[in-house]
């Protein structure tokens, strides 16, 4: 059984790998990763930045994928494997830490357990910062783990690298200097370090007197982040899922029902392995802080930054936190198995078996873009909503110059016609604009095209439609882009 084991695993992996990251990597850009196309190859000073918090785009994140971009291409593929990259990293430092920190045998369960998790295929594949930040935030425990182990100077320069980086991957990215400092605290308070107070505090100091000059971009975006929030307040409910407590209490409650069912004597469990208090500190922190720090943030700032993409940080702590859940009922000799079942259970749940390749996510700007060259010709006018909340009056206009952030799928995927720029909502400015093309360049035109994001075509849908200078044209959605619509307006008769 531990020989077939052995063989399973790693091919269990490869298949889980395929499936969950790499089948998604042909597949159209969604809107923040077009972002990072824009910046990688306009530069994070361009102009067209000043007014889309420019901060965030100082990550050392974009130099990684321009280096990607130059080594291969700008297709889809080339920009997204330097996160598929990172994130086999993150399960491998994850993989180490379990064996440390809860049992020899549970690296390959705390691997399944990450790839149980949707949020982690998800960056796996996606061109933005968060895998990254996952794979560095990784190291930097690894390392720290290291340090107070042995006490060496080799692994606590390794942690100051590290941690230094972190803040560096993406500005939201603070909450994890606690986790960093709840374990150090933890083990120097129970005299469980090869390093006193003394050489803690100065390692501890050297991180922080790196990350001064982040701290004044952090102020700077803190200062700005209304201008580029839109979403609502976090509730509890958002909060409790986003501890992803099912997955936890899916390891516990399964690896508990096997036992009683399959009769494990607990004296085979070797629970002297188990997480130690100071290892608890680790795995509880790295699976609590990110959530409750950004939610208690977004409540007394009024601003909310309490999205999937920021809470990445902590899924690799709550595989953790499954992982130490399940160690308590779990026999020495039974984790491999245990580890199949989830793995395999994961690959079920999770593949999207449905269609051959599925998207990385709901957004088909490449094929959306398709779509209109082949309806519009070089003089045909393209109604262009901005995707982008930054884009509103003064920061937009209808002269905004090309190219430009606020409409940077237009660079990503080209398309033939005269691109009429609007903004990204509603607005009296928008407003006073369509009615004079409507009278003017619309009217006399025998088609135009409404491309975008599907709220907003839907919402100039019906205003064109609605319009006395368009009456008996007729209009049509066409295709399927999944979050990205394309409607055609033609002269004639409505049907």
């Amino acid at each position: 059984m531990k020989r077939r084991c052995d063989l399973l695993l790693p091919l269990l992996l490869m298949l889980a790998v395929a499936r969950l990251w790499l089948m998604q990597l042909p597949s159209s850009f969604w809107l923040d990763e077009i972002a990072t196309v824009f910046v990688t190859r306009l530069g994070s000073n361009h102009p067209t930045l000043a007014g889309a918090a420019p901060q965030a785009w100082q990550s050392i994140y974009y130099y990684v994928a321009r280096g990607a971009s130059m080594m291969f291409g700008s297709s889809e593929i080339a920009y997204r494997l330097p996160s598929i990259l990172a994130m086999a990293v993150t399960l491998l430092l994850v993989a180490r830490l379990a064996a440390r920190l809860i049992h020899p045998q549970a690296g390959w369960f705390a691997v399944f357990a990450c790839l149980a998790l949707k949020g982690i295929n998800y960056e796996a594949a996606d061109a933005r910062p968060y895998a990254l930040g996952m794979a560095v935030a990784a190291a930097g425990l690894w390392f720290l783990v290291r340090w107070l182990d042995s006490g060496g100077w080799g692994d606590a320069l390794l942690f100051a690298a590290f941690a230094a980086l972190l803040w560096r991957v993406h500005l939201l990215f603070w909450p994890f200097y606690v986790v960093f400092a709840l374990y150090a605290v933890a083990r120097l308070v129970r005299g469980d370090a090869g390093v006193g107070w003394v050489r803690a505090g100065v390692v501890f100091a050297l991180v922080g007197a790196a990350l001064v000059p982040v701290l004044f971009d952090a102020l700077a975006l803190h200062r700005e982040v209304q201008a580029h929030v839109s979403a609502p307040l976090p509730g509890v409910r958002e909060l409790v899922g986003a501890l992803k407590l099912a997955l936890v209490a899916m390891a516990g409650g399964g690896a508990w029902l096997l036992s009683r069912c399959l009769g494990w004597n607990r004296k085979l469990q070797a629970t002297d392995h188990g997480p130690r208090a100071t290892s608890y500190a680790l795995i509880v922190g790295w699976w609590l802080c990110q959530p409750l720090c950004l939610f208690t943030y977004s409540w007394l700032s009024g601003n909310s930054v309490f999205a999937p993409r920021y809470l990445c940080l902590s899924l690799p702590g709550a595989a953790l936190a499954a992982t130490a859940v399940a160690a308590r009922f779990v026999p020495a000799a039974r984790w491999k198995a245990m580890s199949l079942i989830l793995g395999a259970g994961a690959l079920l749940w999770l593949g999207q078996w449905r269609q051959l390749w599925p998207p990385h996510h709901n957004s088909d700007w490449r094929g959306a873009a398709h779509k209109v060259n082949e309806l519009a010709g070089a003089g045909t006018a393209v109604i262009c909503p901005s995707p982008f909340v930054e884009a509103k009056a003064p920061v937009w206009r209808p002269d905004y110059a090309l190219p430009g952030f606020l409409y940077a799928h237009l660079l990503v995927y080209p398309i033939r016609g005269k691109a009429l720029l609007f903004p990204f909502a509603d607005s009296p400015e928008a407003n006073r604009f369509a009615a004079a093309l409507c009278q003017t360049t619309l009217s006399r035109s025998g088609r135009f095209v409404v491309y975008g994001w599907e709220p907003q075509v839907h919402f100039w849908r019906e205003w064109f439609a609605a319009r006395p200078e368009l009456a008996g044209w007729r209009e049509r959605r066409v295709g399927s882009f999944r979050d990205v619509d394309v409607v055609v307006f033609e002269k004639g008769d409505r049907r």
